[in-house]
């Protein structure tokens, strides 16, 4: 009778812990995209000053087939008066 009664214990409890852990994770599933949802923008590196800017609001130059993104009009024109590295 001691084994059938561990046994239905250990039951009990491993349904009880699958109860728990499942609405656990459905909170954590339920808050998620809302972090999630807010726009991330890239960052991206001036050549000059070396300042980390927002790529929406970064002022770009292209050169052939690639562009450089500033922090200002003073850097940009600074880049592109000394020749390309």
């Amino acid at each position: 009778m001691m084994p059938l009664r561990l046994l239905i214990l250990a039951l009990l409890l491993y349904v009880g812990w699958r109860v728990v852990r499942g609405r656990l994770a459905k909170k954590q599933t339920t808050a998620a995209p809302e972090s999630d949802s807010t726009p991330q923008d890239v960052l991206v590196e001036d050549p000059v000053c070396h300042v980390l800017i927002p790529k929406h609001q970064a002022l770009r130059l292209r050169q052939g087939d690639k562009t450089y993104y500033f922090c200002s009009e003073q850097c940009c024109d600074q880049f592109a008066g000394k020749p390309e590295p």
